[in-house]
C-alpha cells in the first residue's frame, strides 16, 4: 500500500503546475459558495492500475450503444425499403400479366357476351383494377412465411401461451400473464446491485479489473444475456419495427446490454464498482410496478392504479435522474480532460433533486461541472413541472383513501357474518343489543358491516364500543371486489336489513333482492337471511336458481309478520307484547322499588324461544306427559317438537301435538326460557340420576352413560311400533266415549235425527215425540254431516247405504252443506267464491242496520296512492282452518274504498268481510260499526311518511284515532237494537238480541285497541293518564305492556334469532300467520289467488292443528268444570288444564290493580312462574267479564264443535 496513491493525484499535481494553482483556487470558491461536504477518500490504487487509466476508453462503452441503435434502425429501414421495392416490382408484373392474359382471350360471338351475369369488358376492368390497389396492402398480404410464423411464435413466447413461455416467466407466478413480469425483477435485482456499489465510499467512475475477477461483472453479464435475448424476441414480435426501437425500455437495452460486451474486449469497466454502463436506466422499469400489480391482483381499485402510477413515475424519474447526475459530478467535464469532478454519493444526488425540484434549495449540495449544471437546467423544466402535479394528487389519493377500505382478515376457527342493506345507527343498535346479548350461549361470531357509506360519528362510536366483535368496511354487495374483501365466501352468513321506514317499500324490497342475487352470483353456498317489505316480493326470491330454504336460506317479511301478530292479537288480546317479547333478548332483573306487577312483566319479557334435543329419558312419552314433566320438574315451557316426516323425509314442527305423537330419539324440541343453560336441562335430565334432585341448577351432565334407560327407551320405541293398532284402538275408544258424551249434553235432537237412519225403521218415531222445547235446546248450527264425520273419527261404523260426506253421493241437503264449507287448496284457510267489491262495500245508513257484534273493526288510514301493505296477512289468519266456519270473526274495514279496490284481489276469496267507505276519525262511522260491541279495534296506517315532517308527526292519525275512541261514550243498550229485534241482519250471533246488552261498554277506554306505530316514542301520546318517561323503552311503556300498541321496529330482533335458530322462525311463522305453508307460497308466488278444493277427508285433517286462543276463568267458559278454588297456583291450573283439556297455558293477561279499581288496564305475564298465586279476583265470575283472568293457551282443534251451515232464505 506504500506505493499507491490517490487516484488523479498526479493529473492534479500536474494541473496545478500548469495553471498556477488555478484549480485549487476554483476548489476552494466551490466549497464556500455550496457549503459542501466533507470529500471521501480516494480509492487506493497501483501503479499498473494508474498506467491502465492514463488512457480513457469512456467514449467506446457510449459509441457501443449509439451503435447498436443506428445500426439497428438503418437494418429496419434498409429492410423496409428492399420489401417496398421488391413487392412493388412483383405487383406491376402481376397486374401486366392479368391484363395481357384478359386480352388475349378470343372473342365469343355476340357483342358484349354475358358470362355469370358479368359482361367480358367488366372481368377484364375488374381484373385491371387490381392493379389499382395500393402496393403496400399487397405486399402486407403476401407476407405469409417464415416472416409471420416467426411473429407468431415469438408472441405466443411472450405471452405465455406456449409451454415455453410458460416455462419461462411462470418462474415468477403460475399464471403470469405478462411479459413484463420476470423482466421488471431482473431489472430491479441489476438496479440493487447498482445501489449498493453507489453507496460505497471508495469507488471509481472507470476501473481496469479484469471480467474474471468480477462478480458484479459476471453477475451483470447473465442478466444481460436475459436481456439480449428478449430484447430480440419482443423485435421478432413487434407489429412495428421502427416504434419498437424508439420505446423507452429498448433505449434502455441499447445503453445496458452492449457496454457489457465491450467491458470483456476492454477488459475494464465503465463506472466499475459504482455504475456498469448507464445500470440507473433500469430504474425506469419502476413504471411498470402497477400493470404488474394489477396482473397479480392486488391493486384492484381505480384510485389504487392512480395512486401506484404516479408514485412509480414520481420515484423511477428522480432515481434516473439522480444517476444522470452522479454520472456526470464523479466523471468531471470531458473538453476540461476530466479535470473538475466532484465527489459525491448517489444517494446525495436523490436528496438533490428532491430538494431542487420542490424549490427549496438549501444550496449544501450543487452541480459543479458544466454537463451536470446544464442537464439540471432541463430536468428543473421538466421536475418541477411534475413535482407540481404528481406530489399534489398524490396526497389527495392518500388523504382520499377509505378509511374503511381495507380486507377482513378472519382468524383461525372464527366464525363471522355480513351485514348490510340498510345501515343506521338505529338499525345497527337494535341489532347488536340483541346479536350480542348475554343470554346467548356461547356467541364467538364476528360481525361486519358492509355499507357504501362511511358511518357518521355516532354510528363510528358504536362500532368502536364493540370493536371486539364488530368491523365495518365500505363498500357494496353488488360489486364482487367488495365480497371478497369482505371474505363472504367464509363468512357463515349474510344478513340483509331492510329500511322499514322506506316510502317506497317495493324499490327497497327489490334493491334486496338484487342484493341477493349478487351473493348468490359470488357465492351459491353462501346462507342468506333478508328482510322484505312486502309479501308479495317473496316471489322473486324463488326465482333465484342457488335459493334454498332447505340450507337456512330465510326471508324475514315484516308485512306477514307485522299483520300477522295483530290478527292474532284480535284473538287473543295481548299476545302482540308477548310474541315481540319473546323476539328480543333482554334480561330479567327484579327491584324493590319497581311495582309488583312491572316485575312479573319483566320476568316474562326476559323470556326467549330456545330450542334443544330431548334427552333419552322422554323417548317413549307422550307430548302431554312430556310437557307435564319438564314443567313440574325443569321448570321449563315446552311448545313444540319437530318430527321428522317419513314419507317427505322433512321435518314438521308441530305445536302442542296430539297424545298419539311419541316422542323419539334425538327430538329437537321449543321451549320458553330465560336463557340457553336452562334449556340444557332438556338435553342433560337423567332420570337415574336426577330423579330425586330438587334444585334445577343442580341438573348438568351426568357421568354415567344412562346406557340401560336408553336402550329401555329403544324397546319401548320398538314395541309401541309392533304394537301399534291396539295404541290406535284405545284412541278410538276415547273418541268414542267423548263422541256420546258429547251427544248426551246437548245434541239430543239430533240424536234422535240421526239413529233413525242408522239404527232401524221402528225407532223413527222417536222423533215424531220430539216437541219444540227440546228443538230449542238445539246447539244452533249443527248438522247431520257433522254427525257422521264425528262418528267416522270416533271409529263408529254408519249403516249401510248411507252416504259418506267423503264420497260425492248423497241427498241434495247434504251435498249443499258440503258445498257452504270450503277450504282453500292447501286445507289451510277457509274459502269462498270471489265477490266484487260492490257486493260487500257498506255506507253509513246500510251498517246502522245491520247489527255487528263480537267483530273485528279495522280503522284503515290510506289514500289511492298510499302503497298496499298487504291485508292478506291481516285477514288470513283470522280465516285459519282450525277455526270452525262460526267461530270466525266478521272483519270490518273502516277506510277508503279506492285504496281497498287494490287491495281486493288479495282477499276476494277469503269470508266475511265487511267494508265501510267511512273516515276512521268520524264517529258517526264508528257508531255505524258498532265500535262498543267489537272484540277488537286495529288502527293502521298506509300512508307513506312525509321525509320532510317531523318524525313524532308519522302516526299522527293513529294517535288521534285512538284518543278519539277513548273519549266517545255510548248508551246501555244499542240503539240499533231495535232495528234488530223488528227483523234485521243479525251478524255473529247465537244468542237473543237482548243479550247483548248484558255486559254493555259504556266509555271507548274500555274498547279493546290495538294501535300500530311508527315512532316508538310516539307511544307516549296513546295513554295520557300513565306515568311512563318520554325516554323509556318501547317494551317498558304501559301501553306496549297492556299490549295496546305495537311497533315495528320490535322485528329487528328476528334476524339475530332467525341466524341461531333457523327452527324459531319457522315456529313463529307458523303461530302467527296460522299455517301459512310453501306450498300456499309457491301458489302465491305464480301470482296466483287462493283456489278452493272439495272437502276431502286429507284435506280436512289438515285442520286438525293448534291454534292460540285466550279463556277468562269464569263458569262460561272452556275452563267450566275445572273447579278452580281460591289461591289455586299457576302450576296447578297448568297441570289441571293440561291433563283435562290437553291445552298449554303459555301466560297470563292480568289486572294491573285488582278491583274496585277501575283502570281495567291489563298486562302480559308470559310464562308465569308455578308457585305464582291466583287472586280470588281472577275467578270472580259475579263480576263484569273484563275483571276476570284471561288466560293464553294453545289448544288443539276441537272436533266435537260443528260447522254451522248458512242459513238459506
Amino acid at each position: 500500500m506504500a506505493g499507491r496513491m490517490p487516484i488523479g493525484a498526479g493529473v492534479v499535481a500536474d494541473h496545478q503546475k500548469g495553471s498556477g494553482g488555478s484549480w485549487h483556487q476554483h476548489q476552494l470558491s466551490y466549497a464556500s459558495s455550496c457549503n459542501s461536504t466533507t470529500p471521501y477518500d480516494y480509492y487506493p490504487m497501483t501503479e499498473e492500475e494508474r498506467r491502465c487509466l492514463e488512457q480513457r476508453y469512456y467514449w467506446c462503452f457510449l459509441l457501443s450503444s449509439i451503435v447498436t441503435f443506428c445500426l439497428s434502425m438503418l437494418l429496419v429501414v434498409t429492410w423496409r425499403i428492399l420489401t417496398y421495392i421488391c413487392f412493388s416490382t412483383s405487383a406491376v408484373d402481376e397486374a401486366y400479366r392479368v391484363k395481357y392474359d384478359a386480352l388475349a382471350e378470343p372473342e365469343p360471338p355476340g357483342k358484349d357476351a354475358i358470362v355469370n351475369g358479368t359482361s367480358q369488358i367488366d372481368a377484364i376492368n375488374e381484373k385491371s383494377s387490381m392493379v389499382a390497389q395500393p402496393v403496400v396492402d399487397r405486399a402486407e398480404g403476401s407476407q405469409v412465411g417464415w416472416m409471420t410464423e416467426a411473429k407468431d411464435w415469438a408472441g405466443e413466447l411472450i405471452s405465455g401461451q406456449s409451454t415455453t413461455g410458460r416455462i419461462l416467466f411462470c418462474l415468477i407466478r403460475y399464471t403470469v400473464r405478462d411479459r413484463v413480469v420476470l423482466v421488471f425483477v431482473l431489472s430491479i435485482g441489476s438496479l440493487i446491485i447498482y445501489f449498493y456499489d453507489a453507496s460505497h465510499p471508495n469507488f471509481q467512475v472507470e476501473t481496469c479489473i479484469s471480467w474474471s475477477h468480477s462478480p458484479s461483472q459476471q453477475i451483470d453479464l447473465a442478466f444481460n444475456i436475459f436481456f439480449l435475448i428478449y430484447f430480440f424476441i419482443r423485435f421478432v414480435a413487434a407489429t412495428d419495427k421502427v416504434w419498437f426501437l424508439l420505446e423507452v425500455y429498448s433505449f434502455i437495452d441499447y445503453f445496458t446490454i452492449p457496454p457489457s460486451f465491450v467491458a470483456i474486449y476492454l477488459e475494464r469497466t465503465w463506472l466499475g464498482k459504482l455504475f456498469h454502463r448507464l445500470r440507473f436506466l433500469r430504474a425506469l422499469r419502476l413504471m411498470t410496478v402497477p400493470d404488474i400489480l394489477q396482473y397479480l391482483n392486488v391493486l384492484k381499485t381505480s384510485s389504487s392504479i392512480r395512486l401506484a402510477q404516479l408514485v412509480s413515475i414520481f420515484v423511477s424519474v428522480s432515481l434516473t435522474g439522480a444517476g444522470f447526475i452522479h454520472l456526470l459530478e464523479n466523471s468531471g467535464d470531458p473538453f476540461q480532460n476530466f479535470q473538475n469532478p466532484q465527489r459525491i454519493t448517489y444517494w446525495e444526488c436523490v436528496y438533490f433533486l428532491v430538494v431542487t425540484m420542490g424549490t427549496v434549495g438549501y444550496g449544501d449540495i450543487c452541480c459543479k461541472t458544466l454537463l451536470g449544471r446544464f442537464f439540471m437546467v432541463f430536468f428543473i423544466l421538466g421536475g418541477l413541472a411534475m413535482f407540481a402535479s404528481y406530489v399534489p394528487e398524490i396526497a389527495d389519493l392518500i388523504g382520499s383513501r377509505q378509511k374503511y377500505g381495507g380486507e377482513y382478515k378472519a382468524e383461525n376457527g372464527k366464525r363471522h357474518i355480513v351485514v348490510c342493506g340498510y345501515i343506521t345507527y338505529e338499525s345497527v343498535t337494535h341489532f347488536l343489543q340483541d346479536f350480542l346479548h348475554e343470554d346467548r350461549d356461547d356467541v364467538d361470531v364476528e360481525v361486519v358491516f358492509l355499507h357504501r357509506v362511511p358511518p357518521d360519528l355516532e354510528l363510528e362510536g358504536l362500532f368502536k364500543r364493540h370493536f371486539t366483535k364488530v368491523e365495518f368496511f365500505q363498500g357494496t354487495v353488488m360489486d364482487s371486489i367488495d365480497l371478497s374483501r369482505v371474505k363472504v365466501h367464509k363468512a357463515d352468513a349474510c344478513l340483509i336489513l331492510a329500511n322499514k321506514y322506506s316510502s317506497d317499500p317495493d324499490a327497497e324490497d327489490a334493491a334486496n333482492i338484487m342484493r341477493v342475487i349478487s351473493l348468490k352470483n359470488y357465492s351459491p353456498e353462501i346462507r342468506v337471511i333478508v328482510q322484505l317489505m312486502q309479501y308479495h316480493n317473496k316471489a322473486y326470491l324463488l326465482n333465484i336458481p342457488s335459493w334454498n330454504w332447505r340450507t337456512g336460506d330465510d326471508v324475514i317479511c315484516l308485512a306477514e309478520l307485522k299483520l300477522g301478530i295483530i290478527a292474532q292479537s284480535c284473538l287473543a288480546p295481548g299476545f302482540s307484547t308477548m310474541m315481540a317479547n319473546l323476539f328480543a333478548m333482554r334480561s330479567f332483573k327484579t327491584s324493590m322499588s319497581t311495582p309488583g306487577w312491572l316485575n312479573d312483566y319483566l320476568r316474562g319479557a326476559g323470556m326467549e324461544i330456545y330450542t334443544e334435543s330431548l334427552s333419552h329419558s322422554f323417548v317413549g312419552m307422550t307430548f302431554p306427559e312430556t310437557a307435564e314433566l319438564m314443567f313440574t320438574r325443569l321448570k321449563l315451557l315446552l311448545l313444540a317438537i319437530e318430527i321428522k316426516d317419513d314419507e317427505s323425509l322433512e321435518c314438521n314442527i308441530i305445536i302442542n301435538p296430539e297424545s298419539n305423537v311419541i316422542i323419539k330419539v334425538n327430538t329437537q324440541g321449543f321451549f320458553i326460557a330465560q336463557s340457553a343453560d336452562e334449556v340444557k336441562r332438556a338435553f342433560y335430565y337423567c332420570q337415574k340420576c336426577h330423579d330425586d334432585v330438587l334444585d334445577v341448577n343442580l341438573i348438568k351432565k351426568c357421568k354415567c352413560r344412562n346406557l340401560t334407560l336408553f336402550r329401555k327407551g329403544v324397546r319401548h320405541v320398538i314395541l309401541a311400533n309392533r304394537t301399534g293398532k291396539p295404541s290406535q284402538s284405545n284412541i278410538i275408544s276415547v273418541k268414542k266415549y267423548k263422541f256420546l258424551l258429547d251427544l248426551l249434553l246437548n245434541k239430543s235432537y239430533l240424536i234422535f235425527s240421526f239413529l233413525a237412519k242408522v239404527l232401524s225403521p221402528n225407532e223413527r218415531s222417536l222423533q215424531n215425540s220430539l216437541d219444540d222445547r227440546n228443538k230449542g235446546n238445539l246447539i244452533e248450527g249443527t248438522s247431520e254431516i257433522d254427525l257422521k264425520s264425528s262418528l267416522r273419527e270416533a271409529g263408529l261404523p254408519l249403516k249401510v247405504g248411507l252416504s259418506d260426506p267423503d264420497d260425492g253421493s248423497g241427498d241434495p241437503w247434504q251435498r249443499v252443506d258440503e258445498e257452504d264449507m270450503k277450504y282453500d287448496s292447501t286445507g289451510m284457510f277457509h274459502w269462498c267464491k270471489a265477490r266484487p267489491i260492490e257486493d260487500i262495500i257498506l255506507d253509513r245508513e246500510q251498517a246502522s242496520v245491520t247489527l255487528l257484534h263480537n267483530h273485528v273493526v279495522l280503522c284503515l288510514f290510506a289514500d289511492r296512492h298510499s302503497p298496499l301493505i298487504g291485508l292478506r296477512n291481516f285477514v288470513m289468519p283470522l280465516r285459519a282452518s282450525n277455526y270452525h266456519y262460526h267461530e270466525l270473526k266478521q272483519v270490518v274495514i273502516v277506510g277508503d274504498v279506492e285504496y281497498l279496490r287494490r287491495e281486493w284481489k288479495m282477499i276476494q276469496n277469503l269470508p266475511k268481510i265487511i267494508i265501510l267507505n267511512g273516515n276512521p276519525l268520524s264517529r258517526a262511522d264508528l257508531r255505524a260499526v258498532n265500535i262498543n260491541m267489537c272484540d277488537m279495534c286495529v288502527i293502521i296506517s298506509a300512508r307513506i311518511p312525509n321525509p320532510n315532517e317531523d318524525p313524532t308527526l308519522t302516526d299522527k292519525e293513529a294517535i288521534l284515532a285512538s284518543l278519539n275512541i277513548k273519549a266517545m261514550n255510548f248508551d246501555e243498550c244499542s240503539p240499533n237494537l231495535t232495528a234488530a229485534m223488528s227483523g234485521t241482519i243479525l251478524v255473529n250471533s247465537r244468542s237473543p238480541s237482548m243479550m247483548l246488552c248484558s255486559n254493555p261498554i259504556r266509555s271507548g277506554t274500555e274498547i279493546l285497541m290495538l294501535t300500530e306505530l311508527v315512532n316508538d316514542s310516539n307511544v307516549q301520546f296513546l295513554d295520557q293518564d300513565d306515568e311512563d318517561d318520554p325516554n323509556t323503552e318501547l317494551y317498558l311503556t304501559q301501553p306496549f305492556t297492556c299490549g295496546k300498541a305495537f311497533a315495528i321496529s320490535v322485528l329487528d330482533s328476528l334476524m339475530s334469532t332467525t341466524y341461531f335458530n333457523d327452527s324459531a322462525l319457522t315456529l313463529i311463522r307458523t303461530l302467527v300467520t296460522g299455517g301459512a305453508t310453501p306450498e300456499l307460497e309457491g301458489i302465491l308466488a305464480e301470482g296466483g289467488d287462493l283456489r278452493g278444493a272439495p272437502s276431502t277427508s286429507q284435506l280436512l285433517r289438515k285442520r286438525d292443528r293448534c291454534r292460540i286462543a285466550q279463556y277468562g276463568i269464569n263458569d262460561d267458559g272452556p275452563f267450566a268444570g275445572l273447579n278452580i278454588q281460591d289461591n289455586y297456583t299457576y302450576g296447578r291450573l297448568f297441570i289441571k288444564v293440561l291433563r283435562e283439556r290437553r291445552m298449554l297455558c303459555i301466560g297470563l293477561y292480568r289486572l294491573q290493580e285488582p278491583p274496585p279499581a277501575t283502570s281495567g288496564k291489563r298486562f302480559v305475564i308470559t310464562s308465569p312462574p308455578e308457585n305464582m298465586k291466583l287472586m280470588i279476583t281472577d275467578r270472580a265470575s259475579h263480576l263484569n267479564k273484563n275483571t276476570v283472568l284471561h288466560i293464553f293457551v294453545l289448544e288443539p282443534f276441537d272436533h266435537g264443535i260443528p260447522y254451522e251451515p248458512a242459513k238459506k232464505r
